[in-house]
C-alpha cells in the first residue's frame, strides 16, 4: 500500500505543480523542505533507538561507509543522472521536456535511504510510516518540479511504483528466513540513514547518504558471527 500511495501522491501532486506555472517562492520551498526534513529526522530517531545490538549498529555503518566510499556510489549515480539528462536534452523539443520532468523526478524519488528503508519496513513488518512520509515529501517536490519541469513529473509515478513494490514483494518473501533480531537491526541501520537524511534537508551536514546504504544490507551478515 506504502508504495501506491507514493504514487498516487506524486500523480496529485504533480498536477497541482502544473497549475502554478509561475512557480513558488523560494522561500517558501526552503521552508517546506526543512519542514518535511524535521519530519524525517524525527522518523529515523525513532526507529534508530528500536535496535537491540549497539555493536551491529555500529559495525555495519562503518563497514557499510566503507564499501561505499570505495565504489563511490554518490559519484557514479550522479554520473549516471548527468549521463542520461544529457542524452535526453538531445531529444525533440517536442517530448524534450516530458523526458527531462520524468528522468529528473524519477531520480529524485527512487534514489535514496526513505526509498529503500521504508519499502524494507513495509515488506518486512508491514509498517509504511517510512513510505508515507516520503509520499509528503515526494508530494511537495513534485508540485516544485512540475511548476518548472512539466506533466513530466508524473510519469515518475511508473519507477517508483515498480522500484518500490519489488523491494516490498522481495523483503516479503525473505521475511520467514530473516529472524525478528536482524529485521531489527535492519531497520536501526536503515534510520540512522534518515538521520542524516533529515540532516541534510534542513541543511546542518552535506553527508553523501548513498555512499551509506551498503550499511543496510550488512546485518544479515555481521549478525550470522555474533
Amino acid at each position: 500500500m506504502g508504495a501506491i500511495v507514493n504514487a498516487v501522491a506524486i500523480i496529485v501532486c504533480s498536477l497541482i505543480g502544473l497549475q502554478i506555472r509561475s512557480g513558488i517562492p523560494e522561500r517558501v520551498q526552503k521552508s517546506l523542505m526543512q519542514a518535511v526534513g524535521l519530519c524525517v529526522l524525527s522518523i529515523g530517531i525513532a526507529g534508530a533507538i528500536q535496535g537491540n545490538n549497539t555493536i551491529v549498529m555500529i559495525l555495519s555503518i562503518v563497514l557499510g561507509t566503507l564499501i561505499g566510499e570505495w565504489v563511490d556510489i554518490d559519484r557514479r549515480v550522479l554520473f549516471g543522472i548527468n549521463k542520461v539528462e544529457k542524452k535526453i536534452g538531445k531529444g525533440s523539443a517536442k517530448y524534450g521536456d516530458l523526458s527531462h520532468g520524468m528522468v529528473s523526478a524519477a531520480m529524485i524519488f527512487c534514489i535514496g535511504s526513505m526509498a529503500i528503508v521504508g519499502s524494507l519496513e513495509s515488506g518486512l513488518i508491514g509498517d509504511n510510516t517510512t513510505l508515507y512520509t516520503k509520499s509528503i515529501l515526494d508530494g511537495i517536490t513534485s508540485i516544485l518540479l512540475a511548476s518548472s519541469l512539466g506533466i513530466g513529473v508524473t510519469l515518475a509515478s511508473i519507477p517508483v511504483l515498480l522500484i518500490q513494490g519489488s523491494i516490498i514483494i522481495f523483503a516479503g518473501l525473505l521475511e520467514p528466513w530473516l529472524p525478528a533480531d536482524v529485521i531489527t537491526e535492519i531497520i536501526c541501520v536503515g534510520s540512522v540513514l534518515l538521520v542524516g537524511l533529515g540532516l541534510n534537508m534542513i541543511e546542518v551536514t552535506q553527508f553523501k547518504i548513498m555512499n551509506f546504504v551498503p550499511a543496510i544490507i550488512l546485518p544479515v551478515i555481521i549478525m550470522l558471527f555474533i
